[in-house]
């Protein structure tokens, strides 16, 4: 790491605050910046394609293995974000593992509430395995919010036996909708991206009046028990952290072999920064090579 890169990194997303008062549409657009910050793929392949019913598009680096995917479900509190925000992140993940991903745009908060996105991954899912992928070629993968849709997604799964990836990784997943972790106040002032208040926001607006301990929206309070290997990847410096280390540990008391990988100093989903930040890059080279081991 050059401590050059992360501090302007960091000084950079401070210099973007949230407003006091959010709205939707305001958010959104703010996202969607990002994809301008990070820059694009030029040597990516991208396809769009219709995942049964669900707006999709692969992301191939060269060279990829064709009998091998990964499906991808952005972050964004379930209420933004989009392919459009991750191409650049699905580009590196997918040089690092060999692997095309296959990036969703599952439907999104407050218009279409808990249980969208955990249907929507679904038949995703299910268009991947008529497509003629082995599931076990196959994995799940995912940051924030979508690290947590990742888990529940594996769960939902297994319930409705609908088979399950050879692997799955969580990048700094957010699993409870409480946000009664410890690291939402303790690590408050090192984390320049996320702030209690706006993750209530979209709790609320995914949640739609469900309880917040509802298993599939929340999966910290799921069953856990039969998922596949599962990489947990997060940073010392956002509030999500104790989300992360609670899931992997509850993952391991289920007998889940679940690899925790906390990395110091690191904001939240680090590995999307991978275009200006080395330790970014790596994150991606550690989830290339989990999701390779298992799916070759």
């Amino acid at each position: 790491m050059t401590t050059a890169q992360l501090d302007d990194l960091v000084n950079l997303l401070r210099s973007r605050p949230a407003p006091e008062t959010p709205e939707i549409g305001q958010a959104r657009a703010r996202f969607e910046k990002l994809a301008d910050f990070l820059g694009g793929a030029p040597d990516a392949k991208c396809e769009k394609v219709n995942a049964d019913g669900v707006p999709a598009e692969w992301v191939k680096a060269p060279g990829c293995d064709p009998r091998r995917a990964v499906l991808y479900l952005h972050g964004g509190g379930y209420a933004i974000g989009s392919i459009n925000t991750h191409r650049r992140l699905a580009y590196d993940i997918s040089a690092a593992s060999g692997t095309a991903l296959l990036v969703i745009d599952y439907r999104l908060a407050p218009e279409h509430p808990y249980p969208a996105a955990v249907e929507d991954a679904a038949a995703a899912w299910r268009w991947l395995l008529q497509q003629g992928f082995a599931a076990n070629r196959l994995a799940i993968a995912g940051d924030s919010a979508g690290g947590g849709l990742t888990i529940a997604s594996l769960v939902n799964l297994r319930d409705r036996k609908l088979g399950l990836p050879a692997c799955a990784v969580a990048i700094s997943p957010w699993v409870d909708l409480e946000g009664v972790g410890t690291s939402m106040t303790a690590r408050a002032a090192q984390d320049p991206m996320v702030r209690k208040d706006g993750l209530v926001w979209m709790a609320g607006m995914y949640l739609g009046g469900k309880d917040a301990k509802t298993p599939l929206a929340a999966p910290l309070h799921a069953d856990l028990k039969g998922l596949p290997p599962i990489l947990v990847q997060a940073g010392t410096a956002e509030i999500l952290l104790d989300d992360a280390t609670r899931i992997g540990e509850r993952l391991n008391a289920a007998g889940v072999d679940v690899r925790l990988s906390i990395w110091p100093n690191m904001p939240h989903v680090f590995p999307i920064f991978a275009p200006v930040l080395s330790e970014g890059r790596d994150g991606c080279l550690e989830i290339g090579a989990f999701i390779r081991s298992r799916t070759t």
